[in-house]
């Protein structure tokens, strides 16, 4: 469904920068109106709003912790009144820390755990609540689930309880015409990813698939949006290795 002027809308956490700032762009040029969710890059949040209206949509940024239950419910509550409901959610904010399990700061992997997995069980709670039929919820994994590199263990965690999630919610969706999926991207050319990586190792990524370079942030955004998108809404329950294929 779609509000009085057929107009569909979307929350896009973590929205600011990165595959989230990428499926800002493409939902836009979509059609969607657009919430942008971002934890605190206020600048970063309204460069994603100046594009999406660039790209012909309506847009505002709304500020949330998405372990914050409250915060996330009033972005939801943004969007209804903005926009007059919720068609799509895509969940793209997290947080990533690398560390060999002997070596685990503990206080560095609660808070990544608060981010991947509170924040997208409150995510996925809200959403699951409100979003029209139509519509779909799509969060984010990522392929280390499968591929185990070393110092991945608190990430990969993290990610594989989003996972486990996906057709849990999916079926608890029945009756309600609203999908629930989960993209998990390869090695993807984004800040997050980079940071702190070699040029060596970066490369070395980059081979490990046989298309021989890293995604884009465009590449995963175009997975995100077919799956908010009608075309993509006989795909459910699903977990799609967005990663060039690689094992």
């Amino acid at each position: 469904m779609s509000n009085d002027n057929g107009t569909r809308a979307a929350i896009v956490t973590g929205g600011s920068r990165g595959i989230g700032r990428a499926v800002v762009r493409r939902l836009a040029e979509q059609g969607h109106a657009i919430v942008v969710g971002y934890a605190g890059n206020r600048d970063e949040a309204a460069a994603a709003v100046k594009e999406a209206i660039a790209a012909g949509a309506d847009a505002l940024a709304f500020q949330a912790d998405v372990a914050d239950e409250t915060a996330v419910a009033g972005m939801f509550s943004e969007a209804e009144t903005r926009f007059g409901g919720v068609d799509a959610v895509v969940h793209s904010a997290g947080r990533m820390y690398l560390a060999p399990v002997a070596e685990l700061d503990l206080d560095q992997m609660d808070a990544l755990h608060r981010t991947n997995i509170r924040g997208t069980f409150v995510v996925a709670r809200e959403a699951a609540r409100r979003v029209r039929p139509g519509g779909s919820i799509t969060l984010f994994s990522t392929s280390v689930v499968g591929t185990s590199f070393p110092t991945y263990g608190a990430y990969a965690a993290s990610k594989g309880a989003v996972e486990a999630l996906t057709m849990v919610l999916a079926k608890e969706m029945r009756g309600r015409d609203v999908t629930v999926n989960t993209v998990a991207p390869g090695p993807t050319a984004t800040d997050l990813f980079l940071e702190g990586k070699s040029e060596e190792l970066i490369a070395q990524l980059a081979q490990a698939n046989p298309l021989e370079r890293l995604g884009e942030p465009r590449d995963i955004a175009e997975v995100a949006a077919f799956l908010a998108s009608p075309e993509g809404h006989w795909v459910n329950g699903q977990v799609l290795r967005a990663n060039g294929g690689m094992i």
